[in-house]
């Protein structure tokens, strides 16, 4: 009897003490510097142009290199974690963030930001595989783990949105090498409170890392990303699919790698769960959606309705409103509801708020593409727990820090993704606009400028001036709002198809699947 009862014990998931919640707030720090960190940056770009005069590459790299890195680093540093220790990763990737962020701050030529830049971007890519697998460590009760990740998720909302506004303040006052100390008192605080709040966990049977397929998998995602992003600055033209060609060649190097190591980077075995590779897909379409929408919202904002960078990421802060509700919210709605019901009503909410974009674009209103950008939030933000949930629920432990880095790479791969398509699709669609202008006696350079871009359009607008300028800006603002409008209703038809696509693959998966799929696994490895 007593044993019948130590069993049953066993099988009932621990829940959380207050020093979890506590380091949850702890580890909520760093991911709310990494969103961060990817959107301060634009507004202190004149500044860092007129102090440091880079060349066009040389800015270029300013701006990308950081997401490069991390993207490129993500699933190497995830399966470094499970081996060396997830707190252990996350404090040396907490100290080094901080250093280079002095680094960034005081970087005296293009060429020394450029290399503190991506420093910072190797670093970050630390911070986001440890914390989640370490939620994984912190709270295996299921509902727990989900309400975690939907902090989690959270903090790197409310950083993206912060950002633009803290960084409009710090630059009012201060040098463009401020908006990267911010970084530095909560990375001390992160390592002074660490040991004692977080706990330490690693795969005690694990090899060692094998380098060669770390490098294949940095060389792989860097290529494909650089060529996806490539496409959405430039065209399609033979070096975006010269990189893109090249990444999927090394991806394949590196699977057939996998296969034949004894301790691969990845266990390839993970993607045999439909569970687990379904719910990265719908990882990738909710963020193709997000973060093309967003590049296009801010150009809109600015260009379109006239707003400054500072206002308009002001504008934009409402949405982590949005976010933060309807990730708390996730974990509430799947104590009576499968995740796939979750997750398709979440993309419902979504299509709708692209269509509510559409209108904004039609009628101009400020107002109301605010609040569908909420609304938008609202949708996306149970999609992005839920999924993060059931990729790191359905591993077990000791593989949490790779699912996790696989996690975040999928949603990278999916931005860029979202950025280059919904992108080129803008472009295209603004040219067809712009095609009847009437150039008026204009340069054929200058015609060209303005019917590549809007921005292009916008600047020489003021260089023409009077009433032939007024009426090139105005043609110009409605070619783009027509191309907006456009690519809302796309996304819109992307969301419904991601609904279809989670209801049809998910619809089976029970709430707590994660943790049924655990015991599974631990099942198989027993009988083993």
């Amino acid at each position: 009897m007593a044993d019948t009862l130590d069993i049953a014990d066993r099988d009932v998931p621990r829940k959380a003490t207050r020093r979890e919640w506590i380091g949850l707030g702890v580890i909520a720090l760093p991911c709310l510097l990494y969103s961060m960190d990817l959107t301060v940056l634009n507004l202190a770009v004149p500044a860092i142009t007129a102090d440091l005069n880079p060349s066009a590459t040389e800015l270029l790299w300013i701006v990308d290199i950081y997401g490069f890195m991390i993207a490129g680093m993500l699933i190497t540093m995830g399966t470094l974690g499970d081996r060396i220790g997830r707190r252990k990763l996350l404090m040396i990737g907490a100290f080094a963030f901080g250093l280079a962020s002095i680094v960034a701050a005081f970087a005296s030529s293009a060429g020394m930001l450029i290399v503190a830049r991506a420093l910072l971007g190797l670093s970050a890519a630390t911070l986001a595989p440890s914390t989640l697998s370490l939620i994984s460590n912190m709270f295996p009760d299921p509902k727990e783990r989900t309400f975690a990740i939907g902090v989690w998720i959270s903090s790197f909302s409310a950083g993206g949105a912060i950002g633009p506004v803290i960084g409009g303040v710090l630059l009012t006052w201060f040098w463009w090498g401020s908006v990267f100390l911010i970084a530095v008192p909560v990375m001390i605080l992160l390592l002074a409170v660490a040991p004692s709040l977080l706990p330490e966990y690693r795969d005690e049977n694990a090899g060692r890392i094998d380098l060669a397929s770390a490098a294949l998998s940095l060389a792989a995602v860097l290529a494909t990303i650089y060529g996806i992003k490539h496409a959405a600055s430039y065209a399609f033209d033979a070096e975006a699919v010269a990189a893109i060609l090249a990444g999927l060649a090394i991806g394949i190097v590196f699977v057939r790698r996998q296969r034949r190591l004894a301790e691969p980077l990845i266990d390839l075995n993970v993607f045999r769960s439909l569970t687990f590779s379904a719910s990265l897909g719908i990882n990738v379409l909710g963020f193709f959606a997000a973060f093309g929408i967003f590049l296009l919202t801010a150009q809109y904002l600015q260009l379109v309705l006239g707003l400054s960078p500072l206002a308009a990421g002001l504008w934009s802060a409402p949405s982590s409103i949005g976010f933060i509700i309807g990730s708390l919210l996730a974990p509430k709605l799947l104590g009576s509801m499968r995740p796939a019901y979750v997750m398709a009503g979440g993309y419902a909410v979504t299509a709708a708020s692209f269509l509510l974009m559409a209108q904004a674009a039609s009628t101009g209103s400020l107002h109301l593409l605010v609040a569908s950008y909420v609304v938008m939030s609202f949708g996306l933000a149970p999609i992005f727990t839920l999924s993060t949930d059931l990729i790191i629920g359905t591993v077990p432990p000791e593989r949490a820090g790779t699912a996790a880095g696989l996690a975040e790479t999928s949603s990278e791969f999916g931005g860029a993704l979202g950025i280059a398509i919904l992108g080129s699709i803008v472009t295209a669609i603004y040219a067809s606009g712009m095609a009847a202008f009437d150039s008026g006696g204009l340069s054929s350079d200058v015609v060209a400028a303005v019917r590549e871009t809007i921005g292009g359009a916008v600047a020489e607008a003021a260089n023409v001036g009077g009433a032939a300028g007024d009426l090139l800006l105005a043609e110009a603002r409605e070619a783009y709002a027509a191309a907006f409008r456009s690519v809302a209703l796309v996304c819109a038809v992307v969301s419904l198809l991601a609904g279809l696509v989670a209801l049809l693959v998910l619809g089976r998966v029970k709430p707590d699947a994660g943790a049924d799929c655990d015991e599974k696994e631990r099942s198989a490895k027993a009988a083993a």
